[in-house]
């Protein structure tokens, strides 16, 4: 495609995501994030000819440049926008298609030291938060959405919304999805929270046992209850007639 064309889209992109562009100029001069994915560009056409050296020392002075880090050999769509940018980290298996998203912060990283594909796929249209870390050969779907400060570790089907640590899904196809099992959001500590719940199950069910056979013993009859009553009454006067200074409180009546 045109260079010329490329850079009018990436120009007019800027004005579609972020309504704090108001002129071509300031478009021009102030978002590092168009800067460093121009520089790549370039990076990556070199890169592609054999000629890494020189393309990686580029793309260290774009990263002083810009505060952006792209790995040359990374695949970049058309109309990315970087908004912000200071911080952000594309790693060099990376795949990012058309019409994505990214603020400061976000991290497209490895996992491990293998060789191969070994960092995240990005489809179209994805949009990814401040700060959130992408980890590991996983596809995020087209039109899905990543949290501020989330870390994604499995893959995320399309048009889905995921957020936390580790993200689990909230939003799919536009409703909201609900956890019911803790073993979902694959957390270090789901076998925990899920013995916690048994064990609150089990207490429950024991204290509902126990309120049964309470409310149980409030049915008894009245006259076996007054019974058992002068029964111990009964008893009672029985062990106190022996005393000598017992004294009835009918006597010389």
């Amino acid at each position: 495609m045109n260079l010329v064309r490329l850079i009018r889209e990436d120009i007019r992109c800027v004005f579609e995501r972020d309504p704090a562009a108001t002129s071509k100029a300031m478009v021009l001069l102030c978002y590092p994030g168009l800067h460093a994915v121009w520089s790549h560009r370039i990076h990556h056409w070199l890169w592609s000819r054999k000629l890494k050296l020189l393309a990686r020392v580029l793309s260290q002075i774009t990263r002083f440049w810009t505060g952006i880090e792209i790995h040359p050999e990374a695949q970049i769509g058309r109309r990315l926008f970087i908004d912000h940018g200071i911080g952000v980290v594309i790693g060099q298996t990376s795949i990012i298609g058309n019409d994505v998203t990214l603020y400061q912060g976000v991290t497209l990283g490895g996992t491990g030291k293998g060789s191969g594909k070994r960092h995240p796929t990005l489809r179209d249209g994805v949009f990814v938060g401040n700060n959130a870390n992408i980890l590991g050969d996983i596809t995020i779907g087209e039109h899905s959405r990543v949290g501020a400060g989330s870390v994604v570790l499995r893959d995320v089907p399309p048009d889905s919304t995921v957020v936390g640590v580790p993200a689990h899904i909230v939003y799919q196809g536009g409703k909201r999805v609900l956890i019911t099992d803790p073993r979902e959001i694959n957390d270090p500590l789901s076998d925990v929270i899920v013995a916690l719940c048994d064990e609150v199950k089990r207490l429950k069910a024991r204290v509902e046992r126990l309120d049964g056979e309470l409310q149980q013993s409030r049915l008894v009859e009245p006259e076996s209850a007054l019974a058992v009553e002068e029964e111990e009454r009964e008893r009672y006067r029985s062990q106190q007639y022996p005393r000598s200074d017992y004294v009835s409180m009918g006597e010389g009546i």
